[in-house]
């Protein structure tokens, strides 16, 4: 295993140790640095370190991976190992891993390649001035030529105004929040949101013995069962499909884009047969609160003692004190490359390039496009590759 230095290695500058301690006083420059120390952060990380270039990760978790165990604990990927696991390092799960997996080996993959993580520090302002950015966190302050920014992407709920409405004495929880049915009160369930995410806290409420409610427009469904042989057999196929045919250059792909944006993703594991087996009651969409229960667009008035919102979440970019938002909240952005400042990027954006942006399969191409990028805008000197340790 790669040494870890210690708080007090003063020598570390250039490639600080991973969850290494802060040191005050001054502003430290690298070259690159990547905020986000999540999956889309460390394979930005593992192709600069291969590069030879000087860089550093800023994570505003505690430990790497912990964005995953904040996921309810019955959680697992639609990805098999092949498809979930980053570059250079295998996930080693036999089957779609759970999303403890999936944060144990993001910690890991940053000690396996040594990565330069800082954990524990928050972003607070990213500004530019002249040839260099200032990134403030809540304990220091940075200089950077370039900045790579991985984090942020579901971190502000959407809940819905009427939220505000609903009886107090019934429970609210986001799907952020939610962790296991011991958070759901004692009686009915309403889980709003039909998407993947909404239809697994159902099936789990209604397999903890409470009446549940599902609202929500149907998203539509993969037609084969994820953990078939057929399923297993068209994995690959579909996977082609999101990283090489429905991309920003494809009428199809620009034609999944907006309907996503739109729409939200179809269903993948679980499918309306499993909600109707369960005994998920499945309405239309909640449209008003009379006398503090939520009613649906046929008129049911719907006495329930918990609501969970699957409504969805917003990126969380506000400290990004710079010119780089369409009207819509967005990055301007060329595969992840700001139009309006040259020097940052972006990496893990839904749709960045394909379908498969957005996700651990995604990322391996994006970031060596990015680093290919990032290369051309400026000189970046004579650097010499650095030869990562194999995995075993």
């Amino acid at each position: 295993m790669p040494r870890r230095t210690t708080p007090g290695d003063a020598k570390q500058i250039q490639q600080p140790t991973h969850q290494s301690r802060a040191r005050s006083g001054r502003s430290e420059r690298f070259r690159t640095i990547v905020v986000g120390g999540g999956a889309a952060g460390l394979v930005m990380g593992y192709y600069l370190r291969r590069a030879g270039e000087p860089f550093l990760i800023v994570e505003a978790d505690p430990r790497v991976g912990d964005t995953w165990r904040r996921h309810y604990d019955s959680l697992r990927l639609f990805s098999r190992p092949r498809y979930a696991s980053l570059p250079g390092l295998r996930i080693g799960t036999r089957d779609c891993p759970t999303a403890a997996e999936m944060a144990d080996y993001l910690e890991r993959y940053a000690d396996h390649f040594d990565l330069p993580v800082r954990a524990g520090e928050q972003v607070t302002r990213l500004t530019c001035h002249g040839d260099a950015f200032t990134l403030r966190t809540d304990r220091r302050e940075y200089l950077a030529d370039r900045v790579v920014v991985a984090a942020g992407a579901h971190r502000r709920p959407i809940i819905p105004a009427i939220a505000t409405t609903l009886d107090p004495q019934v429970r609210q929880l986001h799907s952020l929040e939610y962790r296991r049915p011991d958070q759901l009160a004692a009686g009915e369930v309403l889980v709003i949101g039909a998407g993947n995410s909404g239809t697994d806290i159902a099936l789990e409420a209604a397999a903890t013995g409470h009446r549940t409610w599902l609202a929500g427009r149907h998203p539509g469904q993969i037609p084969v069962e994820l953990d078939s042989p057929a399923g297993r057999i068209g994995t690959p196929v579909m996977m082609f499909m999101f990283k090489h045919v429905f991309t920003q250059r494809t009428p199809m792909g620009r034609a999944m884009r907006d309907r996503d944006r739109d729409h939200g993703e179809p269903l993948v594991r679980n499918k309306l047969a499993h909600l109707d087996a369960a005994g998920i009651n499945r309405v239309g969409r909640i449209v008003e609160v009379r006398d503090g229960r939520p009613v649906t667009d046929d008129g049911l008035v719907l006495d329930v003692a918990t609501v969970v919102w699957c409504t969805g979440s917003r990126p969380d970019h506000g400290w990004l004190d710079l010119p780089v938002f369409d009207d819509a909240g967005r990055p301007r952005q060329d595969r992840g490359v700001s139009t309006d400042v040259p020097g940052l990027c972006f990496l893990g954006l839904e749709f960045q390039f394909a379908a498969a942006s957005g996700t651990i399969q995604g990322l391996d191409r994006d970031a060596r496009y990015l680093l290919r990028r990032l290369r051309t805008q400026a000189d970046v000197g004579n650097v010499t590759p650095v030869p990562l340790r194999r995995a075993a």
